[in-house]
């Protein structure tokens, strides 16, 4: 072939090697990033693929505390469900003006706002089976679990403390019997979570009521 002759295929040729990455690019796609949600983790092949080339000692992790079910008995259950009662309605209803005043009012910032208007309103995130079950929803009240090496004493004077703190979840039942988050990192309300959950602070400061929630995502 002339040096004209292969000049002049040249546009041919990076055209067909274009559409032919293209079309390979598109077979590769993961199902979940055609449909619009994030797909799945990086497999382990991937992980090693970009893996440091100097290994790097892991610090070690610290134990997170298990979560349990809040007592039958303990005297802040009756609040925490009055609490969880009034902010489910508010978060489905996803107007800012009802869970905005549950989440600190005005003292919930710009960045905070908007995280949690994002969240409510991402088709993939853990809330949006919530946010559009047709079904009964489950709940759980967890509180952390306190250390065996606690004595009676300071149990005592853990439920003697003005104020707690609890999670909220919520599951709408995706088939089975629902799954609930053992530590608080797990009640993250990423994507992959059955359940979506709200962290509840309450206050008896001076024998006034007071609660606010936190909705996170990890």
């Amino acid at each position: 072939m002339t040096g004209a002759a292969f000049a002049a295929t040249l546009p041919a040729m990076r055209a067909l090697l274009i559409s032919s990455a293209l079309a390979a690019a598109f077979v590769a796609m993961p199902v979940a990033a055609q449909s619009g949600c994030p797909a799945s983790p990086q497999s382990a092949d991937d992980t090693a693929a970009s893996a440091p080339l100097v290994p790097i000692a892991p610090e070690a992790a610290p134990t997170p505390s298990p979560l349990a079910p809040l007592a039958e008995d303990s005297p802040w259950r009756t609040r925490f469900e009055a609490a969880a009662d009034e902010l489910l309605p508010a978060l489905q209803s996803r107007q800012p003006d009802r869970w905005q005043p549950l989440l600190g009012g005005h003292w919930l910032g710009a960045t905070e706002r908007e995280a949690v208007a994002t969240l409510l309103d991402d088709q993939c995130a853990a809330f949006a089976s919530l946010l559009a079950a047709p079904g009964p929803i489950e709940r759980r009240i967890l509180g952390w679990s306190l250390p065996a090496s606690y004595s009676a004493a300071d149990r005592a004077a853990i439920a003697a403390r003005p104020e707690a703190e609890a999670l909220v979840c919520w599951s709408a039942g995706r088939g089975g019997e629902p799954v609930w988050p053992r530590t608080a990192a797990e009640a993250d309300n990423s994507a992959d979570r059955p359940y979506a959950c709200a962290r509840i602070a309450y206050s008896m400061r001076d024998g006034t009521p007071s609660w606010r929630a936190f909705v996170e995502r990890g």
